[in-house]
């Protein structure tokens, strides 16, 4: 029985459970609302998640860069392309977010019969009070507030201070890499209660909010996929074509495969040899530029998720009334872009960021419940985001720093 059950793929299930869930909930009606403990559970599970998985992940992140020296000429452009490519890509997931309140293809709290969240009154908040509040006076208290920005400021920290020490800090990346490793492993586990926790939301969703919210989630997925396309075919095409000065159509086939297989396991990891693959073999990338800058791509480089974080804030904001100032439009940016990289590189990581962006602004985590039954559909085009972004960074580099052949750029008469 079990064999059985985990011999289905993830998403299939998942899949399963949100078409049984909606239909439950139709039957059932608003006593629909007695499982919800079940999607509660889930949606806790996630929260566990969020501190070890961030402080781990970007940690391990940094560390992988090797030598602070090779931030110079081929780390230090690829992480400028990194922060530049992600908040170009947070700020169109807030802009179509934008878009889609302001034609009302979003429900509002009133017709789904959401609760309001009350606005907090605003704190006379100076500049000097943010930039101290995101230096952690404890690094324990942090974690146990889950407060974001200083978590990651003193991960970013603890990763610089291991490449600071050289060969006496290899036993503390070694320490980190396994932890990550380990971390990404027990989100595959919380993972599988995906099918359990969607099922009894989407019965809870169908059941009291009824079809106004599938609606809802029919044009988040269609948002989701139009960022991510315009992610890939402009942003990424004019990195290709007008700073590497290369075939833009010559740049895809040789990344078709790693697109595809990143389509369908919606994990930057598992994609990771096959992206390297295309890399070297069919773009003429060196060696050295595409393990570093691939590899590191594959940890910080989320521009799929950025913008999916920006577009699903805005979206939970508009179910339960939460109005969004422009400073915190602005702090979405950050935490998006931060967020993302903290995101391991596998199905599902990207639920356990929108908590962390949920809670900095308000947006009740009760919104997981309305996109987790379609979040692997969405996942799988923001995975292919991601991977064609380590690559475009990459040739983008190894174009700046002399490391490409381009007579291995694979043309129209090789496919």
């Amino acid at each position: 029985m079990l064999r059985t059950w985990f011999a289905i793929p993830l998403w299939q299930r998942v899949v399963a459970a949100l078409i049984l869930g909606v239909l439950t909930g139709w039957a059932w009606g608003p006593e629909a609302e007695s499982i919800k403990w079940i999607g509660d559970f889930f949606i806790k599970s996630i929260k566990m998640l969020v501190v070890p998985l961030i402080f781990f992940s970007l940690v391990a992140g940094v560390a992988a860069i090797g030598d602070l020296r090779k931030l110079g000429a081929v780390g230090g452009r690829a992480l400028a392309l990194f922060v530049v490519t992600g908040q170009i890509a947070v700020w169109l997931g807030l802009g179509l977010g934008t878009l889609a309140t302001s034609f009302q293809l979003f429900p509002t709290r009133e017709t789904l019969g959401t609760p309001t969240v009350p606005t907090p009154e605003p704190n006379p908040t100076t500049a000097v009070d943010m930039i101290l509040s995101i230096v952690p006076e404890s690094p324990v208290q942090v974690m146990a507030d889950v407060a974001v920005l200083p978590l990651i400021v003193f991960s970013l920290l603890v990763g610089i201070g291991i490449l600071m020490a050289g060969k006496d800090g290899e036993p503390v990346q070694k320490v980190f890499d396994s932890g990550s490793i380990v971390m990404q492993k027990v989100t595959m586990i919380v993972m599988e209660l995906t099918p359990f926790g969607v099922f009894a939301l989407m019965a809870w969703v169908a059941g009291t909010l009824g079809l106004e919210a599938l609606k809802a989630l029919s044009w988040l997925v269609v948002f989701n996929y139009l960022g991510c396309l315009l992610i890939i075919g402009v942003m990424y095409s004019g990195m290709i074509k007008f700073i590497a000065k290369l075939p833009v159509k010559d740049f895809f086939r040789g990344i078709l495969d790693a697109m595809a297989v990143s389509y369908s396991t919606a994990s930057s990891n598992a994609t990771l040899p096959v992206t390297l693959r295309c890399a070297e073999r069919n773009l003429g990338i060196s060696n050295s530029v595409a393990s570093f800058v691939i590899s590191l791509g594959a940890t910080v480089n989320m521009n799929g998720t950025a913008m999916y974080l920006g577009l699903a804030t805005l979206f939970g904001a508009q179910i339960f009334g939460v109005d969004l100032t422009l400073g915190q439009y602005f702090l979405i940016s950050i935490l998006a872009t931060l967020g993302a990289v903290g995101a391991a590189g596998i199905p599902g990581a990207g639920l356990i960021m929108m908590a962390l962006v949920f809670g900095a602004v308000g947006v009740p985590l009760e919104t997981i419940a309305f996109v987790a039954g379609v979040d692997r559909i969405m996942d799988m085009m923001r995975t292919t985001t991601n991977v064609s972004g380590d690559a475009a960074v990459a040739t983008t580099v190894a174009v700046m720093t002399g490391e490409i052949d381009r007579a291995e750029m694979v043309s129209a008469d090789d496919v």
